[in-house]
């Protein structure tokens, strides 16, 4: 069969607290581990999305319409449907499996991902993973 949900691909999560939500694969496990002995994958996610921004608004508003609130966690390939996007956004530096062990290293993770997808938010590009999904 073939790898199709490698890391950078976009889905959205079907299940769980974040279902519906949009996030970015950073790292794949086909064959599972000890903990999790089923196929799943470490995705960032967007818990938040980005205000809609106009054009009166002040420097203020503005800044305060484009904060992306973020999640990092392991999600089971069964609760993921892929899309055909991909996000040239690096997180493999920034989240990692040791950084879901403690919640300080957690925190620092989505601190760093929140900041990596802000950036890529405020240059414009990719725009359709920014945006909430319609239901």
């Amino acid at each position: 069969m073939v790898k199709f949900l490698k890391p950078n691909k976009a889905v959205i999560l079907l299940q769980g607290r974040y279902a519906g939500r949009k996030a970015v694969i950073v790292k794949s496990f086909d064959e599972g581990n000890h903990d999790h002995p089923y196929g799943h994958c470490l995705v960032a996610g967007i818990k938040k999305y980005p205000s809609k921004v106009i054009r009166k608004d002040s420097a203020k508003k503005t800044a305060k319409k484009s904060r992306v609130k973020c999640f990092v966690k392991l999600v089971n390939y069964q609760h993921l449907m892929p899309t055909r996007y991909t996000l040239d956004v690096d997180l493999k530096d920034v989240v990692s499996l040791d950084a879901l062990q403690t919640r300080d290293k957690k925190v620092a993770a989505c601190k760093a991902t929140k900041e990596r997808f802000e950036e890529r938010f405020k240059t414009g590009k990719n725009r359709w993973f920014f945006t909430k999904l319609r239901f």
